[in-house]
């Protein structure tokens, strides 16, 4: 394959994360736009690619992204955001404009399948719309259009494990009966990789898929069979809306639902590929597509080895930002409330840092289980990410992935770990985790919590919450210490 400069819009993302590093192998150069750069400071292939800081709604920075460039990957999707259809709009048409402009050879976006003569969801309909943009740019264009994909920390995958997992009898909606046609993760890529190479008469929108084509009620049973799970008693009803789905798929399974009731709404329609012209320009794999539940099995294998490159919680919501820090009492107005405690400990640097990394998911928080839990529920039904996000290593963080209810946005190993809240809350909350060595040689631990209060309910939650916290937070110090104390021991 030729060697092409391609440049990656979204390479934060579920997607965009996994085909950099199949960029990288097929010898291609790589630069991505990133909001936030940080968020890939971690990620193994970071020195192997240009990154630029920018967002795709502002034309400048969309200029100096494509400045010198040939192909562009585009993979972005505001799906958290409540005016989504709106953002990505505005931003379809900067990129179609400034791409024109910069002479690129191609652009590749990936959108989703949309079925003729249907009424779409709110979501497909703007995948749709965004395609379309893009096809009328000057700019040569293979649109791919994918349905429910299938891998290792996908949204769509997790809602189906989870669901399946957890439910052995369920009520479902009776489009269940729809029909889908998956298609696995490398797929996509390797679809997305070889689209770098295509002709410049090449230029249109193509559905991908792998060889099944299911039904929602299919695809629960066959992860079933494939999970070695007794089989699930599923029965549809019609009166179970997508909305009403969303709400249920929000307190079982770790997606919120702010991205449950798009993925809900989209299961309404058939997603099934009207043609398979992209072989036409694109051959298959030499090993033929991938099946549904080979699919499946493949996802299973890696989660079991904890290898997820990405998941689809990489993404930051985007009423959250995390810059800046609101360490200075008049940035946020003259009020920010902490909460501050420390300890010394026995334990070595290395060894409490490795329990302050290791924390959250299955680790969970070292205090009061019940009340992270109770809380945790309390944040599901509210529409917040609760605690069921997890976290994607058990032992290793990186910079920007979710870690239950909260987010890491900074990681200065072995010294400082920062997490911001991304639970309901009136105001933002940080809580940061530290280790440092005392003049004398001890090892201390410190632990700050931070509230900045919005509003006079802000204000209130921080008062209710206060007594609980020589509980909870001084618990936690305690409970650390004594991890790592116990984890000296053994080694």
């Amino acid at each position: 394959m030729i060697r092409v400069r391609c440049v990656v819009f979204g390479a934060t993302g579920y997607i965009g994360g996994r085909l950099v590093p199949e960029l990288l192998s097929a010898g291609h150069a790589v630069r991505v736009l990133a909001r936030d750069p940080r968020k890939l400071q971690d990620a193994p292939w970071r020195d192997q690619v240009e990154v630029l800081r920018g967002d795709v709604t502002e034309a400048d920075d969309v200029r100096a992204a494509l400045d010198g460039q040939e192909v562009l990957y585009y993979l972005v999707h505001s799906l958290t955001r409540s005016d989504f259809d709106t953002v990505d709009r505005e931003a379809a048409h900067i990129v179609a404009t400034e791409a024109d402009k910069a002479g690129l050879t191609r652009l590749v976006y990936l959108g989703g399948i949309t079925p003729p003569g249907q009424s779409l969801s709110r979501h497909l309909a703007s995948r749709a719309e965004v395609g379309e943009i893009l096809l009328d740019a000057r700019t040569p264009a293979a649109v791919l259009r994918a349905a429910v994909i299938i891998g290792s920390g996908s949204a769509s995958f997790e809602m189906l494990r989870y669901l399946t997992e957890r439910l052995p009898v369920m009520v479902t909606p009776r489009w269940v009966r729809n029909r889908i046609q998956p298609i696995a993760v490398r797929d996509v890529l390797y679809y997305l990789v070889h689209a770098a190479a295509l002709p410049p008469e090449v230029d249109g929108g193509f559905d991908i898929g792998g060889p099944d084509v299911l039904t929602y009620l299919d695809m629960m049973r066959g992860y079933a069979t494939v999970a070695d799970l007794p089989r699930r008693v599923i029965v549809p009803v019609p009166v179970l809306t997508p909305w009403l789905s969303a709400q249920w798929v929000n307190l079982v399974t770790p997606v919120p639902r702010s991205i449950a009731v798009p993925l809900m709404e989209s299961l309404v329609n058939d997603v099934v590929c009207a043609d398979h012209r992209i072989a036409e320009h694109i051959p298959d794999p030499d090993a033929g597509l991938i099946p549904y539940r080979r699919a499946v099995a493949l996802a299973l294998t890696k989660i079991r080895d904890v290898d997820i490159p990405t998941r689809w919680s990489d993404a930051s919501s985007a009423d959250a930002p995390s810059d800046p820090m609101p360490s200075d009492p008049d940035w946020s107005g003259g009020t920010l409330y902490s909460d501050v405690r420390e300890g010394d400990t026995s334990a070595d640097p290395a060894t409490l840092w490795s329990v302050l990394e290791a924390i959250g998911g299955e680790n969970g928080w070292y205090s009061f289980p019940l009340a992270w839990s109770l809380r945790g529920w309390i944040d599901r039904v509210a529409g917040g990410a609760g605690l069921r996000r997890g976290r994607r290593d058990p032992r290793r963080l990186r910079e920007g992935e979710a870690l239950d209810w909260w987010r890491v946005e900074h990681l200065d190993r072995p010294h400082l770990l920062r997490l911001r809240a991304e639970m309901k809350v009136p105001g933002r909350a940080w809580l940061e985790l530290s280790v440092t060595t005392t003049p004398a040689g001890v090892t201390r631990y410190h632990q700050r919590a931070l509230f900045e209060p919005h509003g006079l309910a802000g204000h209130l939650y921080w008062k209710a919450i206060s007594p609980f916290h020589a509980v909870v937070f001084g618990g936690m110090v305690r409970n650390i210490i004594g991890a790592a104390e116990r984890a000296a021991v053994t080694e």
